[in-house]
């Protein structure tokens, strides 16, 4: 009994250990300072792409823009999007361009605690210099709203955010935006907002009992999402046999309208109302081309492929 005893100690001991180096493991880090001159006009066009305005605005109950979303009711718990314009106290008006960099890019606060992937900052990684400056210029132009969001409703084991560092470990995938040789300059400039800023993967992708994204299950769809949504496969083949064309799909992102004559609903509806109408022809055609041969090769990455909202139109 002596020697179980023992072990359990030892165990219970060691388990507290791991827990401890894991609460003061640092993830992230502060990134190269950045000098760049922000692009307004860009940087909000970049805002609409990611889902910035559609996430952290409660447009059912009359939010202020950027004053936060509404719930987001998850297995985990519910989340609430936080208030993100100027306001100082419980915006990001305190904020430097550093500290949004790092919230934005490495899912990291300005405190250095792990950010609950509720927040799709792994699709953001390989956002440019010039991508996060356009993007902080614009949010400087956000009037402040004095009031607080909701703080998260998740229960333990979830609310610990020592435990984010071993999901991140774990389920942080490269965004894998990079153009691919072979391929053209609207597929891979096309790649860069499916895989990146409008996240598509996020709902189009199966995940795990963690609610980490499955790699073998990328845009095969998702049929457990939050508020009981689903959302199809995006497979290449998947969509030519829905009818989904270039010209068709391209004309459905911007108005919502599909070759049927239907409207899009649920969680894609938003997604067109408040994110990629807004988009221009230009990188809607890219990314239905994209779409529609996503099957990608191995490939090293090329340099010079235009990025998003380049050519605004």
């Amino acid at each position: 009994m002596r020697r179980v005893l023992a072990g359990v100690a030892v165990l219970a001991l060691s388990g507290t250990a791991a827990i401890a180096a894991l609460v003061v493991w640092p993830i992230g880090g502060p990134p190269a300072e950045i000098e760049l001159t922000g692009d307004v006009q860009r940087g909000a066009y970049l805002a609409r792409a990611s889902g910035c305005i559609a996430c952290h605005t409660n447009f059912e109950d009359g939010g202020a823009p950027l004053a936060g979303g509404a719930p987001l009711e998850t297995p985990f718990g519910v989340f609430y999007p936080p208030n993100i314009t100027t306001d100082p106290e419980h915006g990001i008006g305190d904020w430097s361009l550093s500290d949004f960099a790092m919230t934005v890019r490495q899912g990291v606060s300005p405190d250095g605690e792990p950010l609950f992937p509720a927040f799709t900052y792994p699709f953001y990684a390989d956002f440019s210099d010039q991508d996060v400056a356009d993007m902080w210029a614009a949010f400087q132009t956000v009037a402040p709203v004095t009031n607080p969001a909701p703080p998260h409703d998740v229960g333990f084991p979830f609310n610990q955010r020592w435990g984010l560092k071993l999901w991140r470990a774990l389920f942080m995938h490269d965004p894998q935006t990079e153009p691919v040789e072979g391929k053209s300059v609207d597929w891979n400039r096309g790649r860069q907002p499916v895989r990146g800023a409008a996240h598509c993967g996020a709902c189009h992708t199966g995940r795990n009992l963690a609610g980490g994204r499955m790699p073998d299950a990328v845009f095969a769809g998702n049929d457990d999402l939050p508020g009981g949504n689903k959302a199809p496969s995006i497979l290449s083949d998947d969509l030519a046999d829905r009818g989904w064309t270039v010209a068709n799909l391209s004309y459905a992102l911007q108005s919502g309208v599909t070759p049927s004559g239907d409207v899009f609903g649920g969680s894609m509806g938003e997604v067109v109302q408040n994110g990629t109408r807004f988009l221009s022809k230009s990188d809607l055609k890219a990314m239905a081309i994209y779409l529609l041969d996503s099957d990608v090769p191995e490939g090293r990455a090329l340099a010079g492929t235009p990025s998003i909202g380049k050519t605004i139109d």
